[in-house]
């Protein structure tokens, strides 16, 4: 190859040539045949190439006053203590100008509340009241995540790093903690895709459970309803840009104000029903609620980390074909909990916990069961739903449910809607009339199939828990990251339908809710679906 020519000679030749020949390729002379100078095109106009010469020679220059501008802006802070030293990298030359550059924030801005103390920061300090001991206190620790569990917990069943004793309920901190460092944050709510309330419903909703005394139990949502409304962020769409995460399950928020109930009326109130609301349980009856997984007890500072987890998990020798990580309840011996305990209790190729409610044990203890069995049965719990879904995805256990309430009809934003591409439904009531064996069920399911669905499990694992909120350069995406861009796009269509003047309708409240967020066709909600009868009847 031969070498370069320097740049001003080779720029000028073109140009010298150039100027032989008119815009329509013919060759010419300024001095005509007589051997006068002809004043027509002795006077001609520069020619494109010189244009795009001037456009090349600005643009460029353009680049250098960046660059040298932003290097000598950054020199300043350092003057003091050393000489300013201009140090040019070769990958300077050729980084595109801000002015270039696209906003990675576009559409995805949040502006946050500071709301009064009251409201977020006072609940965390009277935790006290809720349990009337130390233990809420304890797990209000570190934003949300509780105490950290060092060297993996109980027979190194957790992450070296990164592992630490959550409680079920504290996602409203958690989330709260993760916005703060988001990298979309903005001062100006008229440019926000989404506005935040970091309101800690939960921790108030517990204060209360059960309370006879409504006005009580009720002021602080009242409180935060009334102040709401008098913002012009709220009245600028009526709520409908608007999030809060409540930290539990919306049954806990939609008790009848003028009467008694486990939990408080937050969400019963006109005048919030426009806000989306998050929690670890929505109800398949209404349509403002939706549901995002309860914290486990991992969460990353890095990709490596979480990619390392997953091969552990992968690699795991499972001794047991299936387990339970849980104990028995008082009452009815007709549940599926009692005939999982009766089932598991007689057979060797189960594996089972066993602690009595409302008994408590290590995380490291129940997550060494959930990583030695290949399917993991997740009966009710509380509610429809347990924690120990996310535990045992984070375990690599294949999860076995006996009701679609308890995540299919909830996750939709996390799992996939194929159930069988990552779980076992077995139905509940065969169960509960002993007209299915749970290991003969388990035992049919090919090898090929079994190792299909645990690769799913294992590639859930990064969506369905919530990393560090001071983790740097991750690229997954965790509950929190899934949750919010589904936040956005909802808001994203509301507005939209707004400014056309109707109303966007994603969900519905009714009978027929939990079809629409599945279908999200109107049409669609009247045609037979295969857990009618567990939702209608």
């Amino acid at each position: 190859t031969p070498p370069m020519k320097p740049f001003s000679r080779s720029l000028q030749r073109d140009l010298d040539a150039a100027a032989e020949y008119d815009d329509d390729g013919k060759q010419y002379s300024a001095v005509d045949g007589s051997g006068k100078q002809n004043p027509e095109r002795g006077a001609r106009r520069p020619s494109r190439l010189f244009y795009l010469a001037l456009l090349y020679v600005v643009f460029w220059a353009l680049v250098f006053y960046h660059h040298f501008s932003t290097s000598m802006q950054q020199s300043v802070s350092a003057a003091v203590a050393a000489p300013a030293v201009l140090q040019l990298k070769p990958s300077a030359f050729f980084s595109v100008p801000r002015i270039f550059r696209r906003d990675p924030c576009a559409g995805r801005y949040v502006y946050m509340y500071d709301l009064p103390p009251r409201f977020n920061a006072d609940l965390v300090r009277e935790c006290r009241r809720i349990s009337g001991s130390t233990d809420v206190c304890k797990d209000v620790a570190n934003d949300g995540f509780g105490p950290p569990i060092k060297g993996g917990g109980e027979a190194g069943s957790l992450p070296e790093s990164g592992a630490y004793d959550t409680d079920q309920y504290m996602l409203g901190l958690i989330f709260h903690a993760r916005m703060r460092r988001h990298e979309c944050l903005t001062a100006d709510p008229a440019a926000a895709a989404v506005v935040y309330v970091p309101f800690y419903a939960g921790l108030d909703s517990a204060m209360h459970l059960g309370s006879k005394d409504l006005a009580a139990r009720d002021a602080l949502s009242r409180d935060v309803v009334d102040w709401l409304a008098q913002r012009p962020e709220w009245r600028a769409m009526g709520g409908r840009d608007h999030l809060l995460v409540s930290g539990r399950g919306t049954w806990d928020f939609i008790v009848n104000p003028d009467a008694v109930g486990w939990g408080n009326a937050l969400m019963t109130f006109p005048a919030i029903l426009n806000a989306t609301f998050l929690t670890t349980e929505a109800s398949p009856w209404h349509g403002n609620d939706f549901a995002v997984p309860f914290p486990s007890h991992f969460h990353p500072s890095s990709d490596a980390e979480v990619t390392g987890w997953q091969d552990r998990v992968y690699e795991m020798d499972r001794s047991f074909l299936w387990g339970f990580a849980g104990g028995a309840r008082d009452g009815s011996q007709r549940t599926v909990r009692a005939q999982i305990m009766e089932q598991c209790g007689r057979s060797s190729r189960c594996a089972l916990l066993g602690v009595p409610a409302p008994g408590h044990y290590a995380p490291g203890r129940a997550m060494r069961l959930l990583e030695s069995a290949e399917f993991c049965v997740q009966p009710r719990g509380d509610g429809y739903t347990r924690k120990s879904t996310f535990d045992t995805i984070l375990a690599g256990c294949i999860p076995v449910f006996f009701h679609p309430v308890s995540a299919y009809l909830q996750y939709i934003w996390h799992l996939p809607r194929d159930h069988r591409s990552y779980s076992v439904f077995i139905p509940h009531g065969d169960v509960v009339e002993r007209n299915a064996s749970i290991e003969e069920v388990l035992s049919r399911i090919p090898p090929a199939k079994v190792a299909q669905m645990r690769e799913q499990v294992i590639r859930l694992i990064p969506t369905v828990l919530y990393r560090h909120p001071a983790a740097k350069g991750v690229t997954f995406k965790d509950a929190f990251d899934v949750a919010l861009e589904r936040v956005i796009d909802r808001v994203a269509k509301r507005r939209r339908a707004a400014a056309e003047g109707r109303e966007y309708v994603d969900s519905i409240d009714g009978k027929f809710s939990w079809k629409y967020d599945l279908a999200q066709d109107r049409e669609k909600m009247l045609a037979p679906h295969e857990f009618d009868p567990y939702i209608n009847t």
